[in-house]
């Protein structure tokens, strides 16, 4: 994921002219200028969303599993992309584990904003994709769900 230049998290992705480009030549141009070094192609398509509101947008994700060498160099590519510090402010791990607070890890991750779909969009691959135990994803998106305790609470009620 990425963090975007208005603070919210999000996926790489861009408009697509569908009269000049298919998805995924339109995505693929758009990942060259953020990431340069990975192509994605109609096999890596996961699902599309359709956002409803005064700009109906319709959010297609695609999803491809890498190496870690493959990670290492699109993560380092991020850094000398066109938009790196203007629009993307840097390439965002997604903690794929609970820590034994039950808080900490993906439950926290979870509780931070995301851009449209993009938060659904994480869900339904960390889902679909097995990278997540179904019943420790369901315990991540309830943890994000309870209100959090006062800070006073947690200073034992000194003020």
């Amino acid at each position: 994921m990425q963090m975007r230049f208005d603070g919210l998290l999000g996926f790489p992705g861009g408009f697509v002219d569908r009269r000049y480009w298919s998805l995924e030549d339109g995505l693929n141009r758009v990942l060259g200028l953020g990431l340069g070094c990975v192509r994605l192609t109609e096999a890596d398509y996961l699902c599309s969303h359709l956002t409803e509101g005064p700009h109906r947008v319709v959010a297609h994700f695609y999803a491809r599993q890498l190496t870690l060498e493959e990670l290492h160099t699109i993560e380092i590519s991020a850094v000398h992309s066109r938009d790196h510090g203007m629009e993307v402010m840097g390439m965002v791990r997604v903690p794929l584990y609970t820590q034994k607070d039950r808080m900490g890890g993906l439950p926290n991750f979870l509780a931070n904003s995301f851009v449209g779909t993009a938060k659904f969009q994480l869900l339904f691959a960390l889902k679909i994709l097995n990278m997540v135990p179904e019943e420790k994803l369901a315990e991540a998106v309830a943890a994000t769900q309870r209100p959090k305790k006062a800070a006073i609470d947690h200073a034992g009620g000194a003020v």
